[in-house]
């Protein structure tokens, strides 16, 4: 018998040698929710180890993992003042714009924000876009999108991430920065976005349900897989920088396809639903949390993430979980 795969299984150091999928600290994207007001952390319920944040506790917080290696966030503005027309969204006193002023002001270049941009928090009904005749209007949100984009970019965003999955909003949204000399200002679109049940726990976190109906209408179908190659093809052809898949656990053979057809860097969100099964599970002692977390960092990775958005991130940098 000359062909012995377990040759090359025998030990950690041989194992670790001829790997396929590796890993890496700067891979990772933490995820940050700021809230109004001062000296305030309070967990979220739903998501243990995740907290929202005011501004003064997220900047001495972001210090601590700056010392662990989480220098790149994804930032979530939540409690502004919801309206109709989400003016709130790209207002001056937004608290997203106070805090990227004031992120900019302690860290400089040695911290990475990408913004969510999205008027779902900001909206009296809670949906992605401005609502017509009770239903979401696409053209006139691509306005309001590209204003609140904007907003973060000029208070020195270093990229943004629009997640409302609006036709045409990446190209909005670079037209936009382009006119306002912000041609640095990258976009890490929301590529392909699904309609999940993953999203649960996120949404309490972000005060963002929708009052009335779902978002089937321009979220994704689960169903689906040749038409997220075609919500990839368009975003890069619009200007996108970065494509983002989102849920990622359950869509690994995306991750894997759009890989396969752009240049662009790949990224992908491990969503909060898939972040509180896993830590609900190693409450009840059924997985080692440890192991699972990691089997799903590599999962993604290997099915062609260049880029990992998880609440993970602080326990595996901190916790030296690599």
């Amino acid at each position: 018998m000359y062909a012995r795969p377990r040759r090359l299984r025998r030990t950690q150091i041989i194992r670790n040698l001829v790997s396929e999928t590796k890993l890496d600290k700067d891979m990772f994207i933490y995820p940050y929710f700021v809230i109004p007001g001062k000296h305030f952390k309070e967990p979220i319920e739903s998501m243990p180890g995740i907290s929202h944040f005011s501004l003064d506790e997220l900047l001495k917080d972001i210090e601590v993992g700056l010392k662990f290696g989480v220098n790149k966030i994804l930032l979530f503005g939540v409690g502004n003042e919801k309206t109709e027309d989400a003016s709130s969204a790209y207002a001056e006193k937004s608290i997203v714009v106070e805090t990227l002023k004031e992120l900019n002001d302690k860290f400089g270049d040695n911290l990475f924000v990408v913004t969510d941009v999205c008027i779902c928090a900001y909206t009296t009904h809670g949906h992605c876009g401005l609502l017509k005749e009770g239903s979401v209007d696409n053209d006139s949100s691509l306005q309001v999108i590209s204003q609140m984009a904007l907003a973060h970019a000029e208070a020195g965003a270093s990229m943004v991430a629009p997640s409302d999955m609006m036709d045409g909003r990446v190209g909005a949204i670079r037209e936009t920065l382009d006119k306002n000399n912000l041609t640095e200002t990258g976009i890490m679109s929301y590529s392909v976005k699904y309609a999940s049940s993953y999203y649960g726990p996120f949404r309490e976190a972000a005060d963002s349900s929708p009052g009335k109906g779902d978002r089937k209408s321009y979220q994704m179908d689960f169903r689906n897989s040749r038409e997220a190659l075609r919500e990839a093809e368009l975003d890069e052809e619009e200007g996108a920088d970065i494509l983002m898949v989102k849920p990622a656990l359950a869509y690994l053979d995306i991750i894997k396809e759009i890989k396969q057809i752009s240049t662009l860097p790949v990224a992908c969100y491990n969503v909060s639903g898939e972040y509180s099964m896993v830590k609900a599970a190693a409450s009840a002692g059924f997985v080692d949390e440890k192991e699972i977390v990691m089997e799903n960092m590599y999962a993604f990775s290997r099915a062609g993430a260049d880029i990992i958005i998880s609440y993970h991130t602080r326990d595996i940098l901190e916790k030296g979980w690599l």
